[in-house]
């Protein structure tokens, strides 16, 4: 990967060990910035990396407030907003069990503001919970590297200072900062959106970014740099002609908009319908809610067919296997969780888009 790449690596595999069965995040995105002048779309690679059947990829995050950084955060469709340990950003005197130690209602520390509005984040669902606590912060932050980066110059985000597993497991620091890029807002503070809603788009972008298809060949345990996985700030060409089918999103309270696409999804012989979420947070297995199925029906066999149509049209197909486009059945009575999240694996064969502005998302297949 790169030099520093030891200590990277051994936070890339507690994170995955940490949220490799959740099945997406639990948190919402919006709010882009306008200026008089023209720009030009920013183009980011992003780290592939994989264990076993969980894939990750993940985004440079370079300096927050005047730390100099080497984070690599979850990019993450399925959440809103930027969440990252406090620790070695902070004092670590600062850091407790219990919470970031400070008094008044916020204090700034090496560029940092931290409020003191706390709160708690979830992952999964009630089959697998991860929870975060922590304190809305704001920062000057750098997003990228050498290849293409941009700066916001005071960006809303949540500043951890504990993970703690369903069963109280408490993970390492940094194992699960996450990079959040759904519409909307976080659900753990209206304050905090997607980092790169705030993209300065100037006169003549849209707010928003497109993701182009991840190469299968380029994920494995050593976290391979692919580039110009990224865009950010949309043309009027990626949102008319480019070939994306736009799918309009719902206002939701609170969340401000839900990424989940009204879809029909067919399983075997089996046909559903569902709200869908493509979800690259999700590491490696699909899950199918099916209201009428058995409640714990489990992963599907591997040469089952899967197709799943969206209410614009959208197809697309796969077949499972033994090691790849794993995809299980639960009913949503057993996870409490409506959606049908679709992995990470969904990427590596269509491009996705969002478009903050119009509060939409583009699907394409390769």
């Amino acid at each position: 990967m790169f030099q520093r790449y030891t200590l990277v690596r051994l936070r890339f595999a507690a994170l995955l060990l940490v949220i490799a069965a959740a099945y997406s995040c639990k948190k919402d995105n919006t709010k882009p910035q306008n200026t008089n002048t023209t720009v030009n779309p920013v183009v980011m690679g992003l780290y592939e990396y994989a264990i076993d059947t969980n894939k990750r990829v993940f985004i440079p995050i370079t300096k927050i407030g005047t730390n100099t950084t080497a984070y690599y955060g979850i990019f993450d469709t399925g959440s809103t907003g930027m969440t990252i340990d406090a620790h070695d950003l902070i004092p670590a005197s600062m850091i407790t069990s219990t919470g970031i130690q400070f008094t008044g209602d916020s204090t700034v520390v090496n560029g940092i503001t931290i409020t003191s509005q706390t709160s708690t984040i979830s992952y999964g669902n009630s089959l697998s919970l991860t929870k975060e606590y922590g304190n809305l912060a704001y920062a000057s932050v750098t997003i990228g590297n050498s290849d293409g980066s941009f700066t916001v110059k005071r960006l809303p985000f949540f500043l951890y200072y504990k993970i703690v597993s369903g069963t109280g497991t408490v993970y390492p620091a940094h194992s699960n900062d996450v990079f959040g890029v759904g519409p909307g807002v976080s659900y753990t503070s209206s304050k905090i959106a997607s980092p790169l809603s705030y993209f300065d788009t100037g006169s003549n972008l849209t707010s928003g970014f497109k993701l182009a298809t991840l190469s299968m060949a380029q994920f494995n345990s050593n976290g391979n740099y692919v580039s110009s996985l990224l865009t950010v700030g949309l043309t009027s060409s990626d949102l008319t002609s480019a070939g994306f089918i736009m799918h309009p999103l719902s206002p939701i309270n609170p969340g401000g908009y839900s990424p989940n696409i009204p879809s029909t999804i067919t399983y075997g012989s089996k046909s559903v319908s569902s709200n869908v979420l493509f979800d690259t947070g999700t590491p490696a297995l699909t899950i199918i809610e099916d209201k009428t199925a058995v409640r714990t029906i489990g992963q599907l066999p591997a040469n089952t067919v899967v197709k799943v149509t969206t209410n614009k049209g959208f197809v697309y197909q796969y077949t499972t296997t033994s090691t790849e486009n794993l995809t299980e059945v639960q009913n949503p009575n057993n996870t409490n969780d409506f959606r049908t999240i679709f992995s990470l694996s969904f990427f590596i064969e269509n491009e996705y888009l969002t478009d903050y502005k119009n509060h939409q998302i583009g699907l394409k297949n390769n």
